[in-house]
């Protein structure tokens, strides 16, 4: 699934090369996504798997760790739109949430809507289990309110947890950049954030995430979200050596402590990615403008509407599989390859028609509401 994050300048030229690893890491985890679901839903895997069975497989157990690449960048960018000099400063948190809720909300009940009527689709082609019952108007309204996984509701799209998991996760940050921003006048303040966050982690990777019954909760999915946020507070070149020091081993240690105890590939993942990013922010290698970054960056740019709508886009395509085509492999892989190549497609399409004119009244309406209270 494609990371719900703050946009980067990956889509210039001069965009700095962190930022262009960010893209590039952003695409390929999207990627992943995609085709995990490709083999995990729908019965074009099932058909095409004695041709390919490894790539199946593993397509089908471990690249679904990709997500644990967007929650990383997810906890970077937040970080460096919250306090982008290190240090906690005066933000108003309903406010703030607010304005993430209406920029995810409106294109994902878009995207949900296309879920629904792609099930209705799917119904008279094929039976299977990756087809959702018609919703009532509650489980629309969960969906909505981004409570469909906490209040016992089935996901009408694939993915539809992680939009939640991310609002919630970025609500938990503004919290917390606003409380530790009422502290302005310690002296301790400069690392007043660090120390938090790294409580917040320890806690996830030691008790939260081991139990699978936090799934549905920002706790179970800090740690990693967590270690995002202290790489770009590492990645700062202004900071000194001996601080960089010791939060790279905030970052370190508490994390291999908790892989010790109970080592989970999704975590060390989560700690690999973190690393890179911290990284290429310390090393300047000046700006990421390499043939091909052009496409890396189109891709990242419209990466949030592939991961809205390519559920409904593979469910269409495996019930037209399934109804019209044998079920023969070599058929069935050629299947799989078109629902890919056609959720590209359409995420670029929902980008252009629905994400970004949903962006732009949001946008508008931001600038009116400022305007008329620095007129009030």
């Amino acid at each position: 699934m494609a990371v719900v994050v703050e946009k980067v300048p990956g889509a210039k030229a001069s965009a700095p090369a962190q930022f262009g690893l960010i893209n590039l890491l952003k695409v390929i985890a999207a990627q992943l996504i995609v085709l995990h679901h490709l083999a995990f839903y729908g019965p074009m895997a099932d058909y095409a798997r004695p041709l390919m069975p490894d790539v199946i497989d593993w397509l089908d157990s471990f690249a679904r760790i990709a997500v644990q690449v967007f929650l990383v960048i997810g906890g970077f960018l937040v970080a460096k739109s919250l306090f982008a000099q290190g240090q906690p400063g005066a933000i108003n948190p309903l406010a703030t949430v607010w304005r993430r809720y209406a920029k995810l909300v409106p294109p994902f009940m878009v995207a949900i809507l296309c879920a629904v009527a792609a099930s209705a689709l799917a119904t008279r082609w094929m039976t299977h289990d990756s087809i959702s019952a018609p919703p009532d108007l509650l489980q629309l309204a969960a969906h909505a309110l981004l409570l469909q996984g906490v209040l016992g509701y089935d996901s009408l799209s694939a993915g539809a947890w992680y939009v939640a998991i991310d609002f919630q996760l970025y609500a938990v940050a503004a919290l917390l950049v606003w409380l530790c921003g009422r502290f302005s006048g310690a002296r301790w303040r400069r690392w007043l954030m660090p120390a938090v966050i790294v409580t917040g982690i320890s806690l996830s990777l030691l008790y939260f995430n081991r139990d699978p019954a936090w799934d549905e909760w920002a706790p179970y999915f800090f740690g990693s979200y967590g270690l995002g946020i202290m790489a770009w507070l590492a990645s700062d070149p202004k900071r000194r050596p001996r601080a960089v020091a010791l939060l790279v081993a905030m970052i370190v240690l508490p994390t291999l402590l908790a892989l010790a105890l109970d080592f989970r590939l999704r975590i060390a993942v989560a700690l690999a990615v973190a690393c890179v990013l911290f990284l290429f922010g310390r090393v300047r290698t000046g700006p990421a403008s390499y043939r091909g970054m052009s496409a890396v960056n189109r891709l990242a740019q419209i990466s949030y509407s592939v991961f809205l709508i390519h559920f409904p886009v593979c469910l269409v395509v495996n019930a037209a599989f399934a109804r019209f085509i044998p079920p023969e492999p070599l058929y069935q892989a050629l299947g799989m390859l078109t629902a890919w190549a056609a959720s590209l497609a359409a995420g670029a399409l929902f980008y252009r028609c629905v994400e970004l004119p949903l962006g732009r009244v949001l946008q508008s309406l931001s600038e009116a509401r400022a305007a008329r209270m620095a007129f009030v």
